[in-house]
């Protein structure tokens, strides 16, 4: 991609000014972490697995009531589900929100998330693919910092001992997160050099187009936009980011990473997802950094929503900092 397109957009051109985020303290041990099911419900066995290596790091982990419930789809009805959200949120005792696992539902009951104690007692929030309509939800009316990264819900055989220490660092120290390109990643083809800073704001992508004029559509100016995706039809992809370009989102970004774009789907002699990217990417004239492990691939790593980062295309680098503080 390199050599079709180049970063053409000044960087820090009318850029809007920094936005400061809200920052939860950072985790120790002896912290009481609460677990919920906002979209679908968990898989026991992988939760508790989940829930081990929590309890390993030295955090005191309990359920939400309504965990297991199931409701079609759903992990119970949309008000307990939203009970457990909000109850999580806006118990003292609790410094961590962990989410079980995604699937869907986030968006049914994130109009009705109580930010009224988390404005002057912020927490820390985990979480990724659906959860992404929490976590926008979050950003829009606190400008709450919150941690992209794995469920409790463990898979072993997606995500080890890497995933699990990449994540610990990030909710349990202050240091900036340091991502690099992996060349194994099929997204790694897609970059335009150039180098940018900005607020790092996405998650899944599915999620950030159907926030489209909702309340907690993302403000994407001057930042970095960073998504994935899992199960999409290529054309799907396609459509999403044209939606965004379309929308004015996406053509006011200060660059753009890509996580793991994971079973992709096309018909013979159609692009595949490396090919939608660069047709669709390439051309907002910014740089863009693929190849990183965010995603519902293997090996996931986490990423902070919510605060700065720098990025550098060509050297395959992105630097982040924490989405919690020391205090």
């Amino acid at each position: 991609m390199a050599d079709e397109h180049t970063a053409r957009r000044p960087v820090g051109k009318n850029r809007k000014p920094v936005v400061k985020s809200l920052r939860p303290r950072k985790l120790r041990p002896g912290d009481k972490v609460r677990v919920v099911a906002p979209g679908s419900t968990p898989d026991k066995d992988a939760l508790e697995r989940g829930i081990a290596i929590l309890r390993s790091w030295g955090l005191t982990v309990e359920l939400g009531k309504h965990v297991f419930d199931k409701y079609g789809y759903l992990a119970g009805k949309d008000e307990d589900r939203l009970a457990d959200l909000n109850a999580a949120l806006g118990d003292p005792e609790v410094r961590g929100v962990f989410t079980a696992r995604g699937g869907y539902g986030c968006q049914r009951i994130a109009d009705g998330i109580d930010v009224s104690a988390l404005r002057h007692d912020p927490k820390v929030l985990v979480g990724f693919s659906d959860i992404t309509s929490l976590q926008a939800s979050l950003w829009a009316s606190t400008r709450l910092a919150t941690i992209h990264g794995p469920m409790v819900t463990w898979n072993a055989d997606r995500v080890g001992q890497e995933s699990a220490d990449a994540l610990r660092a990030a909710v349990m120290t202050s240091e900036k997160v340091r991502l690099r390109r992996d060349p194994n990643e099929p997204t790694a083809q897609v970059m335009v050099p150039g180098k940018a800073s900005g607020v790092v704001l996405g998650g899944n992508l599915t999620l950030v187009a159907s926030s489209i004029g909702t309340r907690d559509e993302l403000d994407l100016e001057g930042a970095i936009f960073f998504f994935e995706e899992v199960g999409e039809e290529n054309y799907r992809i396609d459509r999403m980011l044209t939606q965004l370009m379309r929308s004015g989102g996406l053509r006011k970004v200060a660059g753009v990473v890509v996580g793991q774009v994971t079973d992709s789907k096309h018909d013979a002699g159609e692009w595949d997802a490396v090919g939608v990217l660069k047709d669709r990417l390439g051309a907002l004239g910014v740089p863009v950094l693929g190849g990183l492990k965010l995603g519902h691939g293997t090996g996931q790593l986490t990423i902070p929503l919510g605060v700065r980062a720098t990025m550098d295309a060509e050297a395959g680098t992105l630097v982040v900092d924490s989405a919690v503080s020391d205090d």
